[in-house]
């Protein structure tokens, strides 16, 4: 019996034993955390641009006739005036013959109307002819007068489609392909070719209203904005333009279709690398200063709403609802739910739950 109490009490104090120690031997789950500073960053918006030329024109054949001669080649450089196509057009010929010769005759004829004025008011100072004579006469001359000016209208318009024929580029630029060759017949308004100024480019890009009514009231609050004077272009090959441009107007409707507002940004184009109609992205760069960003594995989503876990000054963390700003890179800014040097769980957030007690690493996140 006394041994039967003795083995029994042993047990109970080795198991009385055991539950005390457990606790205290219970391990603490070491957690990289950091503090909360605000920074400042430049957060870039990438927006798909149309580029144009600074002019961009068609140029097109005023009269009927024959492409006689081409004066360029594609693609090549030319200046203001100078030839570029020689249409033959025997009709505009024919017409600006014959205005000519019509000019001729009306001048010959209002000159006889003036000596035939001449004569009879001559007549009718030696009352040889009554001035009834002088009248018809000198309404004949008025006549011949306007016959002259017709003449003439005739002649500058036969002219005027003459130099048509000789077509002339409207200002510096390039060359676009020539579609027609020599010999082809032309119609009154078929395209030649296009000509491109590319010495500067426009970059059109579209906001949404909606965020065409955030800039505006930033910008009357004197909040952060879009840089309109530093805009940068990404090629199509994804390389940096290396010149700077500004944001130079901004259209005045909102296209109903979209739902967005056109803005134009300027580049100069010293070498002639962007063509008309090429593609490319816009970087508009906001400076932003004094904000706080928390990366990305810091947050935990739940349910469309976005947390983060507090470590408190006894190191027990706290799950707390964070509204989130826009994306940074691998970084968010946060708009409320967090003030400076709060302590905040920097990764591992899905293997806590509200109320652990962690053993917290402070890291020295750069954001």
């Amino acid at each position: 019996m006394c041994r039967l109490l003795l083995y029994s009490a042993i047990i109970m104090a080795f198991f009385s034993c055991k539950n005390n120690q457990s606790p205290q031997n219970q391990s603490i789950a070491e957690i990289p955390v950091f503090r909360i500073k605000p920074s400042n960053t430049v957060f870039n918006n990438n927006i798909v641009a149309e580029i144009q030329a600074v002019k961009n024109v068609e140029i097109r054949s005023r009269i009927k006739g024959y492409l006689e001669r081409i004066m360029v080649d594609e693609g090549k450089e030319v200046r203001k005036g100078q030839p570029l196509f020689k249409i033959s057009s025997p009709e505009n010929t024919a017409v600006f013959t014959i205005a000519q010769a019509t000019l001729k005759r009306a001048i010959a004829e209002e000159k006889a109307a003036q000596l035939e004025v001449d004569r009879v008011e001559m007549l009718v100072n030696k009352k040889v002819v009554t001035t009834t004579e002088k009248v018809l006469a000198e309404s004949k001359f008025e006549i011949a007068k306007a016959a002259v000016a017709e003449a003439r209208a005739s002649l500058n318009n036969a002219e005027a489609f003459m130099n048509f024929s000789t077509i002339t580029a409207p200002f510096d630029g390039v060359l676009n392909r020539i579609p027609l060759k020599i010999g082809s017949l032309i119609a009154e308004g078929d395209l030649l070719t296009s000509i491109s100024d590319n010495s500067s480019i426009y970059a059109y890009f579209y906001l949404p209203e909606a965020e065409y009514l955030k800039y505006l009231q930033a910008k009357t609050k004197g909040k952060s904005v879009p840089n309109e004077h530093n805009v940068r272009l990404k090629l199509a090959d994804g390389s940096l333009y290396q010149h700077v441009g500004f944001v130079e107007t901004v259209a005045s409707e909102i296209e109903g279709t979209t739902g967005a507002i056109a803005f134009r940004a300027k580049f100069i184009n010293p070498d002639k690398i962007i063509k008309h109609g090429a593609s490319g992205t816009i970087k508009l760069e906001t400076n932003m200063n004094n904000v706080i960003m928390i990366p990305q594995k810091s947050v935990l989503e739940i349910q469309n709403k976005n947390f983060v876990f507090v470590v408190d000054s006894s190191n027990k963390v706290k799950m707390r609802s964070v509204l989130l700003g826009r994306r940074v890179g691998q970084n968010y800014l946060v708009q409320d739910g967090i003030v400076e040097n709060e302590r905040i769980v920097y990764e591992g957030v899905q293997l806590l739950r509200e109320g652990n007690e962690i053993k917290p690493i402070e890291k020295n996140v750069k954001i």
